[in-house]
């Protein structure tokens, strides 16, 4: 047993260990132009960007930019100076939460920072001794943190397949016979790394049959899906059934932050007791002017939606004609699943990554653990600004990349259950 707990350090344990060993950080941390967008500068060439949430366009628009320009020069980068509940508060905080709550169609909403500390003072606020959290286990690491703080807490945590109704209700109804206290739900809107939306109808009449709460967390949905992006719970048509509904700032919006919408004695509950906010730094006078214009581009978006969608469907399209296997996601994020035909996963997915950044796509490899051996997989996002030349220069990557890797023809039924394991979770 080791008593010194850098020992660890030195080894190729913990996330991402075997890259931090080996010195690797082209995969793992690569030194990008901090500009966003279609095309950004890499290693010194320009390449084709699909790792960016720039969904719909807006990290581009020079309004945004003059009004966040104009915001850093009346305010600085310190106003406001202190938290909230002390010199940090100010009606322009105030009146862009009334707008986000309007737009949510919730009575009330508050602002985080950051997207990950918003989701754990949610949760971490509001659950506590002989109260449960149920969770998607395919939900994003700010909720399963979230839930791990709830239990530290004195909550219990109890975990359902990924979007599977049937474990759910089974889940729900297990916690409802010993049940002491208050049931809260999970989720995602959009799952950020498959692409699927999660089945709102469905969770919806769950957690009224058992009396539970619902959170989700539609980072990838909000001014997406949905009319005037309201995300997917307008989608469904059941944003009046989520009790708590968040959304990020860092994906759509093109900038840092988040908000919460609910009732609000809910979200003057969230605002008294999230201590990730309580204690933390109001957010800076440049996001929340920015963010209040970028919200009427949002709202406005629905021409970029439809382009966005257009250019998805066109990059999902001529990946498939290929033989590549795009994950059944309903949401414009284009997940393009490839058989490795090896148990060197992560080398060839490194290969993979290597040769398309060469030919100028910049794409990131998902690899085991995260997805069964035997598979690598690009989570890709087309946004509004991608053109037609780009995707076809992207497709033809991937073709050429395919013939000159030996990568496998087709996806075999076994590779169809490992991608099924993905969505579904199915254990077997």
């Amino acid at each position: 047993m080791s008593v010194d707990i850098f020992e660890k350090c030195k080894t190729d344990a913990g996330y991402f260990g075997q890259f931090r060993k080996m010195g690797e950080r082209d995969l793992t941390r690569p030194t990008m132009d901090p500009i966003p967008g279609k095309t950004m500068s890499y290693n010194g060439n320009e390449v084709v960007m699909w790792s960016v949430n720039n969904y719909i366009g807006l990290a581009e628009n020079d309004e945004v930019k003059e009004v966040a320009s104009e915001a850093a020069r009346e305010f600085g980068t310190s106003a406001p100076m202190g938290s909230r509940m002390m010199s940090g508060n100010t009606q322009y905080h105030q009146d862009l939460e009334q707008r986000f709550a309007d737009w949510a169609q919730k009575e009330a909403a508050y602002l985080f920072n950051y997207g990950y500390l918003g989701v754990l003072g949610i949760v971490s606020s509001l659950c506590g001794p002989k109260d449960t959290v149920v969770v998607d286990r395919l939900a994003h690491a700010c909720i399963l943190d979230a839930a791990a703080m709830a239990k530290a807490s004195g909550a219990t945590i109890r975990y359902f397949k990924h979007n599977n109704m049937k474990d759910l209700e089974s889940v729900l109804k297990q916690v409802n016979e010993k049940r002491e206290g208050g049931v809260m739900i999970l989720i995602e809107g959009v799952y950020g790394m498959t692409g699927d939306l999660a089945d709102l109808p469905g969770i919806c009449a769950l957690k009224e049959k058992y009396n539970a709460r619902l959170f989700i967390d539609d980072a990838h949905g909000v001014g997406v899906m949905g009319e005037k992006g309201r995300g997917t719970g307008d989608f469904f048509g059941v944003q009046d059934k989520i009790d708590l509904y968040f959304g990020t700032f860092a994906k759509s919006f093109a900038s840092i932050g988040g908000f919460v919408a609910a009732d609000r004695d809910v979200v003057e509950w969230i605002m008294f007791n999230a201590r990730t906010q309580v204690f933390a730094k109001s957010l800076p006078m440049v996001f929340v002017k920015a963010l209040d214009r970028t919200l009427d581009f949002v709202i406005e978006g629905d021409d970029r939606r439809d382009l966005m969608w257009e250019n998805s469907n066109k990059l999902k399209e001529g990946l498939r004609e290929l033989g590549y296997y795009i994950g059944p996601g309903e949401s414009p994020i284009c997940s393009v699943f490839t058989p490795t035909g090896s148990d060197d996963v992560n080398g060839v997915g490194a290969r993979m990554v290597k040769y398309l950044r060469t030919r100028n796509i910049f794409v990131t490899a998902v690899v085991y653990p995260v997805i069964p051996p035997g598979l690598c997989m690009f989570r890709m996002i087309p946004t509004t600004s991608h053109t037609d030349a780009e995707i076809q220069k992207t497709v033809e990557a991937f073709r050429d990349m395919k013939k000159e890797m030996n990568l496998m023809d087709s996806v075999t039924d076994e590779d169809i259950l490992k991608i099924n394991k993905v969505y579904r979770n199915i254990k077997g």
